[in-house]
Parts: structure tokens; sequence; C-alpha cells
């Protein structure tokens, strides 16, 4: 009787073993998961429920006194967005990211066939004014976002955020976070002749 039991403690051991290794391999699996969203994979390819539909309904003012080449900068709405492919930049002046992107928004408000145009989002009008004044003014127009409801609308995580919008005003591209040179030369590229193509 003692030889037909003695496989037992054996078999015991193993079994707790499992039960003590199968939570660790279910938070290592957790864990990998985790960190695999936070290495250095492009966070600028989240994706957007607005992609392929049509720009949010808009109209915001301009910003009160900003000019460029000595004209006034309008402000801006959903009908501005139609006709030819357009850059459509998020950005604020307490932004640190926006600053860092600012001279590729200058390189990219030169190419040929694609209007940049900005909303200011959640800004003082002086600071705003005193931003692009320092840095340069990219934008064609410029729209006020002084409560954020239309960053809302158009599904902004942060600033900054850039969107490419074909010229039958469907959203074809969204950005998020600053504007790299790697972006700039591949995807956002990529994507500004794919919503060009669209025309």
């Amino acid at each position: 009787m003692a030889d037909a039991t003695a496989p037992e403690p054996a078999e015991a051991p193993r079994r707790g073993r499992w039960f003590v290794a199968l939570p660790l391999l279910v938070f290592a699996g957790l864990a990998a998961l985790f960190f695999s969203q936070l290495d250095g994979s492009d966070k600028s390819r989240l994706p957007s429920a607005l992609i392929g539909k049509p720009a949010p309904a808009f109209a915001l003012p301009g910003l009160e006194g900003l000019q460029r080449e000595g004209q006034p900068v309008p402000g801006l709405s959903t009908a501005d967005l139609k006709g030819r492919v357009t850059v459509v930049n998020v950005f604020a002046s307490w932004c640190a990211p926006c600053r860092e992107e600012h001279p590729l928004l200058l390189e990219l408000a030169k190419t040929p066939g694609v209007r940049l145009v900005g909303i200011n989002y959640k800004d003082q009008p002086e600071n705003a004014r005193r931003f692009l004044g320092a840095l340069g003014n990219p934008y064609a127009a410029v729209g006020v976002d002084a409560a954020g409801r239309s960053a809302i609308d158009w599904g902004v995580y942060g600033v900054p955020e850039s969107f490419v919008i074909a010229p039958d005003g469907t959203i074809a591209y969204k950005q998020v976070g600053p504007i790299s040179p790697e972006a700039l030369k591949g995807p956002l590229r990529e994507a500004i002749q794919r919503a060009a193509s669209k025309g």
C-alpha cells in the first residue's frame, strides 16, 4: 500500500509549481504588452475614428492682430478645408513640443499645392501672437479655439496634433504629437500625396 501511494508526493509539488508559475506567466505577458506600448514605436499613428470621414463642422474666429505678409490672417471654418489639400495643425504658445515642430511647419508651408492652417488651442491671444511673431507664421489661416470645443470635435488628445484634409473635405491622416523630420519626409508627405490624388 505504501508503494501505491508513493508517486503522489512527487506529483503534488509539480502541480503546486504550476499554480505558482501560472499567475507569474500571466503577469509577465501583461507586463510585456504594457511595455510594448511604451517603447519607441510611432505614437503618431494612433487610430482616429475620423479618418475617411468629413472634417467636423466648425467656425472659429481669427486671431486678432495676427498678420502674414502685411495682411490680416483670417479665421477658419469647415468651408476653408475644401478644394485643395489642407494640413490643419492644432497648436498653443504654452506647448513646448509646438515650439520644437515649428521650423518644420515653416518648411511644410512652402509645399506646393498644400495649404497649412492652424487651430490655436486654449491660448491667450497676446501669447499666441507673440509666439508666431517670434518664430514666424506659417499659417494661411488661424482659428481661435479658446474653450477647446472644436479640438474635442476633432478628437484631439493634446497639442500639437495635425490632420491632412483631402480636397473633398475628408480627413486623410492624423499626426499625434509634434511633426518630426522623419514624419515630414515619410508618413505625412505620403498622406499629403494620397490626399492630393483624391482631388
